[in-house]
C-alpha cells in the first residue's frame, strides 16, 4: 500500500463533496453541494463540528446535529445562520432550517 508523500495535499471535504454526491446520488442537488462547500466558513468551527447540512426540500435546509442540546441552541441561532448562508451564497436560497439529530 502506497503512503501519501505530502500531507499538505489534503483537501477539505467541502471542496470535493459535489463530486462525491454526483457519484452517490441520482438526485444530486447542486444547491446542497454549494452549502456544503461554504458551511464551515458561514457558521464557524463550533457549529460546524456539531451540525452538517443533509438535504434540501424546496427552500428548507435539513441539518443534522450531534445532540438535542445542539438542536436547542441552534434554534436560537437559526435566523442568523440563514442570513450567513444566503450571504455566502450571494442569493436567497434558504428560507427555513430544520434541525434533527443525525450523523455528522
Amino acid at each position: 500500500m502506497k503512503k501519501r508523500k505530502n500531507l499538505e495535499e489534503s483537501v477539505h471535504i467541502g471542496n470535493i463533496i459535489g463530486n462525491v454526491l454526483k457519484t452517490c446520488r441520482n438526485d444530486f442537488d447542486e444547491n446542497l453541494a454549494q452549502v456544503w462547500g461554504l458551511w464551515d466558513g458561514a457558521v464557524g468551527d463550533g457549529i460546524a463540528k456539531n451540525a452538517r447540512p443533509e438535504a434540501f426540500k424546496g427552500k428548507l435546509l435539513l441539518v443534522n446535529v450531534t445532540s438535542s442540546t445542539w438542536m436547542h441552541q441552534l434554534q436560537f441561532l437559526k435566523k442568523d445562520i440563514i442570513k450567513q448562508i444566503n450571504h455566502a451564497l450571494g442569493k436567497e436560497l434558504v428560507e427555513e432550517i430544520k434541525f434533527k439529530i443525525g450523523p455528522i
